[in-house]
């Protein structure tokens, strides 16, 4: 039985043999050349400011699992659209409440204020630890 995974486990293989050799190659025969600028923290083209421990504001948290839940929601909704006609009513009507959840869910968010940037009208308090 495992003889049929024996291409898989070549190909897993090959690839790190391969990804050692390139980045020894790369670390032998490149040029190394560090300066004060080239080890410089580098984000977004700006110099950085303040700590990296700050805090981030809780409404990004809530954006960032709002955008997960409705990029899952792609990956269950679009194979069921693809196979919609071979399917009975039950995968209709099981779809149609996974989609109602998700858009109550939605107008809950909206709501609270997740998208409304202006910290000021924010319904939502961040606890303090």
């Amino acid at each position: 039985m495992l003889e049929q995974y024996y291409p898989v486990f070549i190909l897993l293989g090959v690839a790190a043999v391969l990804a050692v050799l390139l980045m020894t190659l790369s670390r032998i025969l490149g040029p190394y050349r560090p300066s004060k600028t080239k080890l410089k923290a580098y984000e977004s083209g700006m110099d950085p400011v303040g700590e990296a421990r700050e805090r981030y504001s809780i409404a990004f948290y809530l954006v960032a699992m709002e955008f997960i839940v409705f990029d899952l929601e792609v990956v269950f909704v679009y194979p069921w659209a693809v196979a919609f006609l071979d399917k009975d009513a039950g995968t209709f009507f099981a779809m149609l409440i996974f989609i109602v959840v998700l858009f109550i869910g939605l107008v809950y968010t909206l709501k609270k204020g997740t998208l409304d940037w202006d910290m000021k009208n924010v319904k939502f308090k961040a606890t303090k630890q």
